[in-house]
């Protein structure tokens, strides 16, 4: 309820053309969607009824929100144009969710594959699709130019949103991290967000280039994962026919 209660104050914050605070607001419904699980699961409070208000919560925050703040911060001067690519992204948003879910009650899909997404999960699109945002506040100031550029880069990210493209979840990261580099990853979480609360704005432009980096990266693990497996099952057949 608290992210909802975010997102829907990011929406109304746009409006009142505080964009600062209004992604500030989409950063911590995205923070809220990160512990909910996490709490939710801690204190065995999980259920179905929260696996879908948590669904919902994730349209309205990260589909939703980020279109809104995007299209009044200066996909307007795009007009119709603008307006489209706002909402092919909170579409694309919904329609990316429902695949998620549904994907998670597929009885057939290795093990493994658990540990990616099926295209970019709705909390990366949003903090995305906001990348023309933390370039304004940086000093790009928008234009009707620019609205038209920002408009073909909200479709991109909306198709990114639905593609099929393996994203690495790192939800296996935490078995397979060494002991003793335990404490240099806690020591760099630190200083990153250190660099988060003193330049916001820097800290979320390099963070959304470097996950866009980062996507070549995880279709190369797929793929070779995917590879060994064919690989396997092949060298198994024989086997089973003796």
């Amino acid at each position: 309820m608290l992210a909802i209660c975010a997102g829907l104050t990011g929406i109304r914050l746009a409006f009142e053309h505080r964009f600062e605070l209004a992604v500030t607001m989409v950063l911590i419904a995205a923070f809220l969607d990160g512990i909910d699980g996490r709490v939710a699961r801690m204190m065995k409070g999980s259920s179905k009824f929260g696996e879908q208000m948590d669904s919902l919560a994730d349209i309205v925050n990260f589909g939703v929100a980020p279109a809104l703040v995007l299209y009044v911060y200066v996909l307007d001067q795009a007009r119709s144009f603008g307006w489209i690519a706002a909402l092919l992204y909170a579409i694309a948003c919904c329609l990316r969710l429902a695949r998620f879910n549904v994907m998670l009650e597929d009885p057939n899909r290795p093990p493994w594959q658990s540990n990616y997404f099926i295209g970019v999960p709705a909390p990366a699109g949003a903090m995305l699709v906001l990348l023309p945002v933390y370039l304004g506040f940086l000093g790009l100031t928008p234009s009707k130019g620019l609205a038209f550029g920002v408009a073909i880069y909200t479709v991109a990210i909306a198709f990114l949103l639905v593609s099929r493209l393996p994203v690495y979840n790192g939800k296996s990261a935490g078995s397979l991290v060494r002991r003793d580099i335990v404490m240099p990853l806690i020591l760099a979480v630190v200083i990153y967000v250190a660099f988060l609360m003193s330049f916001t704005w820097h800290t979320l432009t390099l963070t959304a280039l470097g996950y866009v980096a980062f996507l070549p990266l995880s279709l190369v693990a797929w793929n070779r994962r995917e590879a060994a497996d064919r690989k396997a099952a092949l060298e198994s057949q024989p086997s089973e026919e003796v």
